[in-house]
């Protein structure tokens, strides 16, 4: 498995790094270093190094016995060519395999779906270029081949894929548009947490547009400068308004088990052979709209 920075990930600590880019804890990544079984540049380091624009990081290790199996599986394909899947990801799907749940996953559908996929993330990643949190719903790219890939991957970094999110958040947001620029990192009373920190954090900014007002909720849309491990979901209760129905980061009760109400809508790229500019729209899920209806009616 190898990984190769970019300058949003440089300034971070190996470790670090690792913990939130593979399935390994964070014990067994500081054993793997300490064991030299992960590299820079072909050199042995240590945990805290503090890794730079184009380090090549190789993680020689594998867990043989785990794999992921092609699973037949329900997929909503919105648009497939010879480089490109766009998926409309439902709700409660975890994206990839990881330590616990191997098993279910968009990726264990999609091995399933076409036998072409890039490999460049390694056999638990198969033609991910992004990802979603499994209780968000929405548009996402999947990379056939590993060229395709690496465009796709090199238009993140350069912020030129066009992503647009829907979210119903708690209370009434009087501004028609805002920006949360706030830096967010692991919580540090709660690892599985993320957090607008100023330790260990790095930048993110979030745009937002009110689109409906309801008595005790806001419809917004969000465009994001960065993408950081559960950004809108920090940043939108950073501010005071959570998404409504979000288990972990609301501190409210719940309408149902069903998700955060939080979906990506939207989707552009440059196709990676044709260099056409494409754009993929999706509706709301009903697990969305269901809740948006009683907090409308309220």
């Amino acid at each position: 498995m190898q990984f190769v920075v970019n300058e949003e990930n440089a300034g971070t600590r190996l470790d670090q790094y690792l913990a939130s880019n593979t399935d390994f804890s964070r014990s067994k990544i500081t054993s793997l270093i300490k064991d030299a079984l992960i590299v820079v540049n072909s050199n042995k380091v240590k945990a805290g190094y503090i890794i730079k624009n184009g380090d090549i990081i190789d993680v020689n290790y594998e867990e043989k016995e785990i794999k992921a199996n092609p699973e037949k599986m329900d997929l909503d394909i919105v648009y497939e060519d010879d480089d490109v899947i766009v998926v409309n990801k439902a709700n409660g799907v975890v994206v990839h395999p990881a330590a616990g749940n191997y098993t279910g996953t968009l990726v264990n559908g999609l091995l399933y779906h076409s036998k072409n996929l890039s490999d460049i993330n390694g056999e638990f990643r198969p033609g991910i270029v992004h990802r979603i949190d499994a209780d968000t719903t929405g548009l996402l790219m999947v990379a056939k081949n590993n060229k395709a890939h690496e465009i796709l991957a090199k238009e993140l970094e350069e912020k030129k894929t066009y992503r647009v999110y829907y979210a119903l958040v708690w209370g009434v947001i009087n501004n028609e548009t805002g920006t949360v620029d706030a830096p967010i990192g692991r919580d540090p009373h709660d690892r599985k947490k993320m957090a607008v920190t100023p330790d260990n954090s790095k930048k993110a900014v979030t745009h937002f547009r009110v689109i409906e007002r309801y008595k005790n909720a806001t419809l917004i849309e969000l465009k994001l400068e960065t993408g950081r491990t559960h950004q809108i979901r920090v940043h939108m209760k950073y501010i005071g308004h959570p998404v409504v129905n979000d288990p972990v980061y609301s501190g409210k009760k719940l309408f149902d088990n069903t998700g955060q109400c939080l979906h990506a809508k939207e989707l552009g790229f440059i196709h990676p052979t044709t260099k056409e500019y494409m754009k993929f729209d999706s509706e709301l899920p009903a697990c969305f709209t269901n809740i948006q209806e009683i907090l409308r009616q309220e």
